[in-house]
């Protein structure tokens, strides 16, 4: 139907006559001349039509917002007065000729122009039209130009693209599995998958050196901004290489996308170990853009009487840290008690501070409540390690290593981007050396990241230590957002099996969760590795939007809802009753009538 696309024609298409199809961005008329501005995937162009073609001029006096045209025109230069350089296409408009009304449009449920604040819940109800915004049509656009570019890049580097079950077994993956329940076995479920990580494994196993599929995952959690119960992920996998080789080639694929897609050449990637990341940072995914660090002090706060900070310095799982926001003296009282209630969310228990008014004058010239409680000779030492000077303000924290390290980190951003401090660009890196294992509330050992990843160690040295294990893990982060991750894994069935003793997996649960990768194990499985990168949250960064939603078409809202097809909804008895299922909230609603 159409010749070309309305935001395509440019000057080169000067004098042609062109069929476009599209939508009514908007209609004026202008002392009896009808100005229309036609809107596809590609853009806007200005279509002009005049009383000289009486029926289509006539047509065009009833079209409206949204109304879907074919028009046939000449294309022609606008005169030097009417050229509009915010348009692509400002330099040229069509002489309408023809025009077909295609359909008719209600009127919009709210305005179609990027300029328009509109609520979340509405955009979603009416994602269709959300979708016509030039904004949203260009995020999608640049979404799949990406996930093009990387097909490109890794079937060059000799991977391949192979599909791996949806319906799978729930596996452990560090969030709930969304169940399926079976028809034709009664009483029983598949699990959507989390990744594809044990099948991408056994393709390994299967001389697949070579892997990559751009992977639909699924996980029933609490959402966030960066969060989604399904989500997309660049899902690679490949045989006999090692951490360094593996980084390589993720970073050259990084690289190239932002090179292709965005004209962009990122700074190097500097490697950080996973300890030296949370001691400076407070974060596995720090944010290089913003200059403050952590800096330790439990050395000088066990030499006080302060209980507030005497107690976590002792303490072998304690830390008391101090970050100071350089020029930050002048942040009021109220900003502070702000500050203060914000990381009380992380569990902080409050925020001792000090502003440097004098540095020379010694602890006279600086001002905190908590000065009193401090020896003077261990003030002026904790302001030299500091690098304190006039205009800082040092904020403390005194808890436990990871309540400090959570609350200080978040704190450290958010004064950041308050104090103006985020640089421009783009700061990524690497975090490596991630401890193999942490402890929950109950001391029990769970994996970092999951319990395929190999250690760095031996098995012997795992069960003798396992706290002090590090994995072979590597996290990509960029701005302050984990891109991707991954390791190396586990191919020695001894070996996983000591990871699921220490995990408290019973060699009967192993076997019946996992057999099938423990058997796999023992027929010649390769050394193999790989990771998987979030694409929507890289989309998000590459688009500059703050949520995953603004970049996936047909997104839920943070409570896992779709108000556009209002699901999860309810389904009939008869289905019920063949997938065996009952309802318990029915059956205490008929208890009670």
């Amino acid at each position: 139907m159409r010749s070309h696309y309305c935001g395509a024609l440019g000057t080169a298409n000067i004098d042609e006559t062109v069929t476009l199809c599209g939508w009514v961005d908007r209609r004026r008329d202008h002392g009896g001349v009808i100005f229309l501005d036609m809107r596809d995937r590609q853009g806007i162009v200005q279509v002009v039509f005049d009383p000289d073609t009486e029926e289509h001029f006539q047509r065009a006096d009833r079209v409206r917002s949204e109304y879907v045209l074919k028009v046939t025109g000449r294309v022609r230069a606008r005169s030097e007065a009417s050229v509009n350089p915010a348009m692509a296409t400002g330099a040229i408009e069509v002489l309408g000729k023809e025009l077909e009304i295609l359909n008719h449009a209600a009127t919009p449920p709210f305005q179609m122009d990027e300029y328009t604040a509109v609520g979340e819940e509405v955009r979603l109800q009416y994602r269709y039209m959300d979708l016509r915004r030039q904004e949203m049509q260009q995020r999608l656009i640049l979404r799949s130009r990406i996930t093009s570019a990387v097909r490109n890049f890794l079937e060059g580097e000799g991977f391949l693209d192979i599909e791996t079950p949806i319906l799978t077994r729930a596996t452990p993956e560090g969030a709930r599995d969304y169940l399926v329940p079976s028809r034709t076995h009664p009483g029983q479920f598949f699990a959507l998958p989390q990744s594809p990580q044990l099948f991408k494994q056994l393709l390994m196993v299967s001389g697949f050196d070579r892997y990559y599929q751009i992977a639909k995952c699924f996980r029933d959690e609490d959402l966030r901004a960066d969060r989604q119960p399904e989500f997309t992920q660049i899902d690679i996998e490949t045989s006999f290489l090692d951490e360094a080789g593996i980084m390589d080639i993720a970073e050259r694929m990084v690289r190239e996308l932002f090179r292709t897609v965005l004209g962009v050449e990122l700074p190097a990637m500097p490697h950080m170990p996973y300890s030296e990341a949370m001691s400076r940072y407070g974060s596995d995914k720090p944010d290089l853009r913003i200059p403050l660090e952590l800096i330790s002090i439990d050395d000088l706060m066990q030499q006080v009487d302060f209980k507030v900070f005497r107690g976590p310095a002792d303490d072998p799982q304690g830390r008391v840290a101090a970050l100071k926001v350089p020029g930050g003296a002048g942040i009021s009282r109220k900003e502070i008690d702000d500050y203060t209630a914000y990381v009380s969310i992380f569990g902080a228990r409050g925020l001792a501070w000090i502003k440097v008014n004098d540095i020379d004058a010694g602890v006279a010239g600086l001002q905190s409540p908590i000065l009193k409680f401090m020896p003077d000779e261990i003030v002026a030492q904790m302001m030299q390690r500091l690098d304190a000077k006039n205009g800082d303000i040092i904020f403390f924290g005194a808890d436990k290593t990871r309540v400090v390290n959570e609350a200080l980190g978040a704190l450290r951003i958010k004064v950041g981007e308050d104090q103006g401090l985020v640089a421009e660009g783009w700061a990524p890196l690497w975090v490596v050396d991630f401890p193999m294992f942490e402890q929950d509330g109950s001391g029990n050992w769970t994996p970092l990241h999951h319990p395929f990843t190999a250690p760095s160690g031996s098995v012997e040295e795992l069960a003798a230590n396992p706290g002090e294990a590090l994995s072979r893990a590597y996290d990509m982060v960029l701005n302050g957002c984990e891109l991707g991750g991954g390791s190396i894994r586990i191919f020695q069935r001894d070996m996983q099996e000591a990871v699921f003793r220490i995990l408290q997996i019973e060699e009967a649960e192993a076997e019946e969760k996992f057999g099938f990768l423990l058997k796999a194990l023992q027929y010649g499985a390769p050394p193999h590795g790989g990771l998987a990168f979030g694409l929507d949250r890289l989309v998000m960064l590459m688009t500059g939007t703050a949520s995953i939603r603004d970049v996936i078409a047909f997104p839920k809202t943070q409570t896992a809802h779709c108000v556009l097809t209002d699901a999860p909804g309810d389904v009939s008895a008869q289905q019920l009753r063949e997938l065996n299922i009952r309802l318990r909230q029915a059956r205490e609603e008929a208890g009670q009538s």
